[in-house]
């Protein structure tokens, strides 16, 4: 009885996720899976990718969730030219106390949104790469850390490449998803129109008001270790991540982080449901967007146009479905 006393409130996290998508629902339209997915990872306190073409929403759904937060936001335009210190921040010279002083850049945030991650070249995102997996900046010797939760949300463009960098696969692997945004149905699209036919992005975004405080969201992050997995369940993330190591469709299989990310998605799902426990359909659903960036298909099948959700969809076919 003393257990379940202390069990963490699964069903307020419940209430108050509903009451940011209850928020954003108002500027987004449709899009349901993407915001699911998004504030999977505010409660995991996980970096996301966010691919799709201009203008699918995909800056609009990160500064929409932001505002939902009562915490430190700030948004990042990634250009060819941008230099490490314009992201983390530099010294400044202090007369009045004759030494130089730190001034913390734009990545000093709760939720930072980083436009075209792509487009900037090695040195600079070496100075990301540290922040997003260290959840630190070092300069001039000195580390300062940041406060949590630090949650990135980068976009990216995955038609035009001139002038872009390709993100290296270990970079790729500190994203707990990638998430696709592709283009609405006929009848979201007429939503759309309808809805700002008279009224402007930039008035509905401001009418956002933050329902979750940084306290709130460190607490849900905290309770997700009371989030129960049983053994076979264990066993099930295994078998998958070792399969997509063995399948011949592919050249790079999942690391041991990736299927971290399967199981701390699959208990964030859970917990947002206002479970303290994960079933085999939370593992299936999470596994898409935390795998995909992850696996590199072979030369052969990428000729084919096969992609990496078909080749986990393949892996699900394979492997039996714990009872």
């Amino acid at each position: 009885m003393e257990l379940n006393a202390n069990r963490p409130d699964f069903a307020g996290m419940r209430e108050k996720i509903e009451a940011v998508r209850k928020e954003i629902g108002n500027l987004i339209v449709g899009q349901e899976a993407t915001l699911d997915l998004l504030m999977a990872a505010l409660v995991t306190q996980g970096h996301v990718l966010i691919e799709g073409v201009p203008g699918v929403a995909k800056t609009l759904a990160a500064k929409a969730l932001a505002r939902a937060v009562s915490g430190r936001f700030s948004r990042i335009q990634f250009t060819p030219d941008l230099m490490p210190a314009d992201v983390t921040g530099t010294s400044v010279f202090n007369q009045k106390k004759a030494e130089f002083e730190f001034m913390p850049g734009p990545v000093f945030g709760n939720l930072v949104l980083i436009d075209e991650i792509n487009r900037s070249p090695a040195k600079t995102q070496s100075a990301l790469f540290e922040a997003m997996e260290e959840k630190q900046v070092t300069a001039d010797g000195h580390t300062y850390p940041l406060e949590p939760p630090f949650i990135v949300f980068a976009t990216q463009n995955p038609i035009e490449q001139e002038g872009t960098y390709r993100l290296p696969e270990a970079q790729l692997d500190r994203f707990l998803f990638k998430i696709n945004m592709g283009y609405p149905p006929i009848e979201e699209e007429t939503d759309i129109l309808k809805r700002y036919a008279g009224d402007t992005v930039a008035d509905k975004l401001q009418a956002i008001r933050p329902v979750i405080t940084i306290d709130e969201l460190n607490a849900f992050h905290a309770a997700l270790l009371a989030v129960r997995v049983e053994e076979h369940l264990f066993r099930y993330i295994a078998n998958i991540i070792q399969e997509t190591r063995i399948h011949n469709a592919l050249y790079l299989g999942a690391s041991p982080r990736a299927g971290l990310a399967v199981l701390h998605a699959a208990k964030a799902w859970a917990a947002m449901d206002g479970r303290d426990f994960i079933t085999p359909d939370d593992i299936r659903f999470m596994a898409f967007p935390a795998l995909r960036h992850r696996l590199l298909l072979t030369a052969e099948k990428e000729m084919e146009e096969m992609s990496t959700d078909d080749v986990i969809t393949e892996i699900f076919n394979r492997i039996e479905v714990p009872r």
